[in-house]
Parts: C-alpha cells; structure tokens; sequence
C-alpha cells in the first residue's frame, strides 16, 4: 500500500474492489490499516479519474484539452523529447517524479539514462536523501530504526508515526515496543499523541534541531557517559567532537531551543542509559537548511552511545539476492552523470544523484548552468509541493514542452502539454519498497484490471524509451523488470508473490569484522573527507533557518494529515468529509491576541506570500508557534486557475532565496510569519 508498506487483504466481487482491510500476516503492519488505506479504491472508481490521454488545445494552464490515441500521446511526447535534445543536449530535459511508490521510480531514471540526460528532478533534497547520504558519510550506512527488536528507548525526532507512517516504519511497531516496556522520548513542536504517550516531550524550537542534538551530546560527554569501548575502538575525531560541544551547554542551548535545559539533560541521560536505543527521525528534520548539520550530530548521537548497527538501536538493513539498483537503471551508459547533472554546478555533496528542484527551476528559467526546456514527470505534484510555488508556475510558463502522467488532473498536470492517464497500484503487478534503504521489498499484485485507456507508469515509460532511445534497451513487455528483479533470489515474480517480501538477513555489528565503510573505517565524528568536499568537518550550530524578524513574530510549521498523502487523495469524498478544509493550529491565547474563533478564515503571511486556511484552536504547540496544512489544492476547482492551487497552499510561503549546500534544501519550516486575522 503506498508507501508505507501496509500489507492488505481486498476483497474483489467482478472487476470491483468491494472491501480493504490489513492483512494480520503483514510484515510491517500486522493487521492494521489506515482509514485513507481502507477507502482507497475510491480512487479507481472516481468520475473524475483520468481514462484517456489528452492534448492541450488552449493556452498553458487554461484547463482546455482533446483528447488523443495512446500511439499519438507517445509519438508526439517522444517526438518533443528528441527535438529538444537536437537543439539543447539531451541534459535539456528533466524527467521528474515524486515519492517514489514502486518500480517506476527507476524505471524513470532509466528512461532518463538511456535518453543520456543527467537530470532526475526529485523531493529528495527535502525528503529521504539528506538522512541516507549523511549516514553514509558519517558510518558508511543509511542507519534505519530497528522497530522489529526489542529496546529499552526510542527517541522520536520529528517522527509522527501514529499520523504519517515513513517508508518501512509503522506505528504497529513502535507500539508494541511501547507495551513491552520501552522507554518514549519524544521532540515534536506540537503535542502529538505519542507525546502523550511518551516518558519524556521535548517541545523544541522550529529549526533547533542541530543545537539540542549537540546540546545532549554536551552531556553525554561531559558526564562521561558514552560507550567508551565502541568510542575509543570505533570512531574517529572523539575528541574533536568533545570540544565542538563545550559549546554547546545545556542552558545556552535553552535559550535557542526554548526546551528547559533539565529536559535536555534528562533526555541524554535516558538516551545514554539506554543499551540498546532506537532514534527514529522524521522527514521533519529534513526541512531546513541547516538539515546536514542536524542529521550529522545525530547520527553522532547514535555512535557515541554505541546505537549503531546493534539489535534494537540503528541498523545497515541490507537487501536482500535482488539485482542491483545500477544495473537495473543502467547507470553504466551514462558515466559522466555525476559531472553533468544540474546539482554538480552548485557543489552539491557527493551521492546525490537527482537534481533539486531549487536547481532544476534556475536552469529553466535563467539557463544556469546551462538551458533547460523540457519536462516530463509523473507521481509528482511540484505546482503545490515544491517550495516557493510561484517559481514553480514561472517555470512551467516558459518550458517547451511538458508531459505528466497522473491518475487526475492536478494542478501540475494541467500546466501540461500532453497529460497521460496512469493505472492505480491496484490495477498493476509492481514490486515496493525497492531502493529505499530498508532491506525488505514487497510483492504487489494486480487486483483488478484498470479502465481501458489507462497505462501503468512503467508500460509507459518503456513504450516511451523504445522511442526515444535504442529500442533494444527495453523490453518488449514491461514486466520484464518485475522478473528481473527477484531472478537473483531464484523465484520469478509469480513466485515471490506467493511469499510476499523478501527480506534481508539481519546481521549485527558487522564492523567488529570489518569495521565501517568509511574512508578511515570508522564512525567518522570528525568527516574526515570535509575538506576535500566542502563540508563542514563537525556538526554546528549555525543559526536560526531565518533570522528572527520583529514584523512576522510567529513561526510556521506544517504537518501531512493522516487523511491525505502529500497532494494526493483530496478527491475522495470520505477523506474529504474528515478534512474538508485546510486548516491552521493556533495556540488560544494567539488567537485571542488576533481575534481569531476556531473555524475562521485566516490569512497567513510570510514575507514571500500569502495563503488563507481555517484555523483550529489548540493548546498543543507554543504560543509563539503555528501549524499550517501542506498538499492542498481543490480538485472541486476551477480548471483555468489549475484548480486554485493559489489559495491555501503552504509553499506560496516559502522561498528558495536561502538554500542548504549540500542538498540544495530550502527552509519548509521555522519561517517568520503573521496573522492577518478573520477573513470573510
């Protein structure tokens, strides 16, 4: 399901989904299911849905289409694809996608090789990425939370897993450890269940996470109470990091946390106690600047208290007999990517291998570093989930051409040239879970068959590739990539459908024989590659992600509601019946200042835009702090204003004026904002 991962039983009477529940035999789930995962199929069923491609035949984002055979959509997408790559270079067109859900994540990137364009435009600047990379930069390993052992502790940072499950990590999970008797430490803004839940609410500053991650290394070091065997045997540049965090003493680090410096204190000694602990992170301490800093001083959280590749604590999860990610998207063909891609220009770190979209949108529309005038995307929303969403229309403005494939016409898609209907998750065989770092992939078989007129993603793009590149380089049945994957584990796709996930083996502290795939073989406290990269060799603080601003006293954060997924699921009438409206959380006594009632129209202002949602009063996040809705935009909407995607969408407030220079990550959260009070 998605992509969590939930397993599911459906019920099928003809054609029809008639029932969704969870599966009780689901490795990640257990039985359990969202109420979003249990109407899904509303999704298939839906008179909106798109069921044939379509041609645009008025002006850009007018709304006004006719529609086309699948043979001409292909040949005239392809036919765009090809000229602009006579006249610019194929590096002249991004191919863009969103979360990745399955396989066609990298059938994209193989489409994109094979086209011999270096430029995947992904969210990963702000999603995933920053976590994965740092890790391998700091211990040679994406350090997943190991949920499925038991712990004594597990200390949530900016993780929300009874509302918004992550890849591979569910709240099934994290609950049974809970019941077992593990220990919770929470950081969250906002008061979130599992805070209420939890031994320990560590209400943090929007955008502090660096600073109260070195202010509880502070302690453990001060108070001498790492592991000193894994510390004096395992790690490189202790001691360079002991004096990075004299710095960092609990009371200072108050005053930039607005957390009480005996919680910080109690926090790094429960954590430190702890033998084994898990830290599992959020996508949340992704969404600033100052991410690189944050993840590096957390992962060096983990290695100091000897949490790294232990049963319990944060572990390598491996892969299992699966072919290789290389191999299946090419990689080989395009041997200069690294050089070649957008993000090589901004010095970005070295491993990311998809372009920001900060990047992506200034090769458009400045040429830099050189011209980019091509899109094609597919599940992805950039019109409402890319930062600063009026540099995203400016950009699709002046593309050449544009295609995107969708199950409904979004606001992006109807800025495009071309608009191909895709089949649902339930209508296809796909694979999940691949890539993405966990060491598990699941089986998702074909439920029903999908309408007509309606492609999955990857039939799509290797019709597509067949036009566009060397025919010989695709299969002739797009199912081929399902065989290919689970062949080196001996099964065919029929196969490992009847056993439903495979998993990697777990094997725990590996590097007490072969110590950590580092250049020094060691947990790298101190990167030791800093300064041939250009990065900063001991995580920092250094500074707020915007600088306080006495005319926008507020700070703005945003949270994905447990109804929605992203921009997605807005057209199905029961989720829409739970969530009708986007909404704002206002602490009462900031509302009262503004003259604000729960359910009134507010206007949110930063000092990059303006958006109205309605507001919900509560006591569950600092006075000083508001909480808006991210992903909206109306399907209900008028099609010539791409479906109001200029009303309540968050990223009308924020800006890719200040970016990250690792990832190119723009602040999404802790930006100075105000209230303009009830709205009509």
């Amino acid at each position: 399901m998605d992509h969590g991962g939930c397993g599911l039983r459906v019920g099928v009477r003809g054609n029809e989904i008639v029932r969704i529940e969870g599966d009780p035999d689901g490795y990640l789930n257990r039985g359990y299911t969202c109420f979003k995962g249990r109407v899904s199929a509303e999704r298939l069923t839906h008179p909106d849905r798109l069921k044939q491609p379509l041609k645009r035949v008025g002006g850009r984002g007018e709304g006004k289409w006719q529609a086309i055979s699948w043979e001409q959509a292909l040949e005239e997408t392809a036919e765009n694809l090809r000229r602009i790559r006579e006249t610019y270079g194929a590096r002249a067109v991004g191919f863009g996608v969103g979360m990745p859900k399955g396989l066609e994540h990298f059938v994209l990137i193989r489409l994109a090789n094979l086209f011999g364009s270096p430029n995947v435009v992904a969210s990963q600047d702000v999603c995933h990425a920053p976590r994965e990379i740092t890790g391998v930069h700091t211990c040679g390993f994406y350090p997943v939370a190991d949920l499925h052992h038991p712990t004594e502790l597990m200390l949530l940072w900016g993780s929300n897993l009874t509302s918004t499950h992550e890849e591979g990590q569910i709240a099934v999970q994290l609950l049974e450890r809970v019941k077992g008797g593990a220990k919770l430490v929470v950081v969250d803004p906002r008061r979130i269940e599992l805070a209420e839940k939890a031994d320990l609410w560590l209400p943090l500053r929007p955008g502090t996470d660096p600073a109260l991650a070195l202010g509880m290394l502070h302690v453990i070091c001060e108070e001498s109470l790492y592991d000193k065997a894994f510390v004096e045997t395992y790690t490189y540049g202790f001691e360079d990091l002991v004096r990075q965090v004299k710095a960092y003493p609990p009371e200072r680090v108050a005053e930039i946390t607005w957390v009480p410096a005996e919680q910080i204190r109690r926090a790094a000694r429960m954590y430190a106690a702890a033998k084994p602990a898990a830290l599992q992170w959020g996508n949340a301490v992704e969404h600033s600047v100052n991410a690189f800093d944050a993840i590096r001083a957390l992962v060096c959280l983990m290695a100091v208290c000897g949490n790294l590749d232990v049963s319990g604590g944060n572990v390598n999860a491996r892969d299992p007999k699966i072919m290789g990610l290389g191999p299946f998207v090419r990689a080989d063909l395009i041997p200069d990517k690294r050089k070649e891609m957008i993000g090589a220009h901004h010095g970005i770190i070295p491993r990311l291998m998809t372009v920001a979209p900060a990047f992506f949108r200034q090769a458009v529309l400045k040429d830099v570093p050189y011209p980019v005038r091509g899109f094609y995307g597919m599940c992805t929303n950039p019109m409402v989930a890319w930062a600063d969403s009026r540099r995203t229309f400016e950009t699709f403005k002046r593309l050449d051409f544009v295609a995107v494939a969708d199950l409904f016409m979004t606001p992006t898609a109807a800025m495009a040239d071309i608009v191909l209907p895709v089949a649902h998750q339930y209508e296809m065989n796909d694979i999940g879970h691949y890539g993405l770092g966990h060491g598990v992939i699941f089986a998702r078989p074909k439920i029903v068959e999908p309408p007509e007129g309606c492609w999955p993603d990857m039939k799509i793009l290797n019709e597509l590739g067949k036009r566009v590149s060397s025919p010989e380089l695709w299969p002739e049945d797009h199912e081929a990539f399902l065989e290919d994957v689970v062949r080196p584990a001996g099964l065919t796709y029929r196969q490992f459908v009847e056993r439903g996930y495979l998993k990697g083996p777990d094997r725990f502290r590996a590097y007490e024989e072969k110590g950590f795939s580092t250049p020094t073989g060691k947990v790298e406290l101190r990167l030791s590659t800093a300064g041939k990269f250009g990065l900063t060799a001991l995580p920092e603080f250094s500074g707020f992600p915007e600088e306080d601003d006495p005319d926008y006293p507020l700070l703005l954060i945003s949270a994905k509601s447990r109804y929605f997924l992203h921009s997605s699921y807005r057209w199905i009438r029961r989720l829409r019946e739970r969530r009708p409206h986007p909404t704002v959380e206002i602490h009462p006594e900031t509302a009262a200042r503004h003259g604000i009632g729960d359910g009134e129209r507010v206007v949110i202002e930063t000092r990059h835009g303006a958006m109205t949602q309605r507001a919900r009063l509560t006591d569950g996040l600092d006075p000083r702090v508001i909480c808006a809705s991210p992903g909206w935009w109306f399907p209900e909407g008028d099609p010539a204003r791409q479906y109001d995607w200029g009303e309540a969408n968050v990223n009308l407030l924020t800006s890719v004026e200040k970016l990250g220079r690792e990832f190119g990550t723009p602040n999404l959260k802790g930006l100075p904002c105000r209230l303009l009070g009830p709205r009509t």
